[in-house]
């Protein structure tokens, strides 16, 4: 089944369906007696248009039809993304707080420097935390979205790195049984990009956490919360093949230290394109959560949350 996104005009309509991504438009979603799966994007990363592509370009790829809203900070402004776009294709928390949806991927912030009551939109991502247990179905925090959520929920907390983080990391399935973990193989790679990790042992004394991919250089990556309906993934396996080399250029030509990211161009020699081993692994985590939504979401969206 095709993602049904916000509007054609929306630059992922054209990036995914250059890709074979199956996507669709209202007319065509209209026309189908089924009901599509409500997947909002909290979107909090300054690269807006490539963060739609990456989340979209894996939601879309499972056989359901998928109705993504993208939605933004009420009062937060971005600078880094045409202030056009963001009227046109995304809505305030506070305009969407009042409807259900089935999941809802809260993504990163490049902020992880600041303490999480230091960030200009705290409060309100708090509430919106805290509607996730009333609205929504399923929740996914990617990288220090996730470590707001289970410091929010838990109080496990960051802590700073005296380096970067960088590279892509061989991680380990420790929950094989999951059913978010349904085909993947004991060992992968997924790509690191932080300055801020959380500690194993803080999430094993937390009650109701349950790590399911963790490696021994990265730390724990991604955990389960079943009481709160979510998952917490603290890596990007939505990265595109060149992201970290985007990353790693821009450090580059500003003169910030860095090292070559770990693991990631063929024999760590920049010269040389970076290949992509994490993509399969990725499709499968986000068609797994999507999975397991279908399965377990109401089919009357009124029952969501009650």
């Amino acid at each position: 089944m095709p993602i049904k996104l916000p509007s054609s005009s929306l630059p992922a309509y054209d990036v995914l369906s250059r890709e074979g991504v199956s996507v669709m438009s209202e007319r065509q979603a209209a026309r189908q007696d089924i009901r599509p799966l409500r997947i909002g994007l909290l979107n909090l990363m300054p690269k807006k248009i490539q963060t739609e592509n990456q989340f979209a370009r894996l939601i879309g790829a499972t056989p359901l039809q998928i109705e993504l809203s993208l939605i933004r900070m009420s009062e937060h402004q971005t600078k880094t993304t045409a202030a056009e776009h963001m009227a046109e294709f995304y809505r305030p928390f506070q305009e969407v707080k009042g409807e259900k949806f089935d999941g809802l991927i809260i993504t990163g912030a490049p902020i992880e420097h600041l303490e999480f009551t230091d960030v200009t939109y705290w409060d309100e991502l708090v509430e919106v935390m805290n509607w996730t247990q009333t609205n929504v179905h399923s929740t996914f925090g990617v990288c220090w979205g996730g470590m707001a959520m289970i410091n929010h929920f838990h109080g496990v907390q960051k802590h700073l790195l005296d380096h970067k983080l960088f590279g892509c990391f061989r991680h380990t399935n420790l929950a094989p049984a999951s059913p978010y973990l349904r085909g993947f193989s004991d060992e992968f790679v997924i790509p690191v990009s932080r300055w801020t990790e959380m500690k194993q042992a803080e999430i094993d004394a937390a009650d109701g956490l349950t790590t399911l991919l963790g490696s021994e250089k990265a730390g724990p990556c991604l955990v389960e919360d079943r009481a709160h309906r979510a998952l917490y993934i603290f890596n990007h396996f939505e990265y595109d093949s060149g992201t970290l080399k985007e990353e790693y250029d821009r450090d580059i030509a500003a003169g910030t230290p860095i090292n070559v990211p770990d693991n990631y161009y063929p024999d760590d020699d920049p010269s040389r394109p970076p290949m992509n081993r994490w993509r399969s692994h990725a499709h499968l985590l986000y068609g797994n959560w999507i999975n397991e939504i279908y399965q377990t979401t109401h089919f009357d969206m009124e029952l969501i949350g009650a």
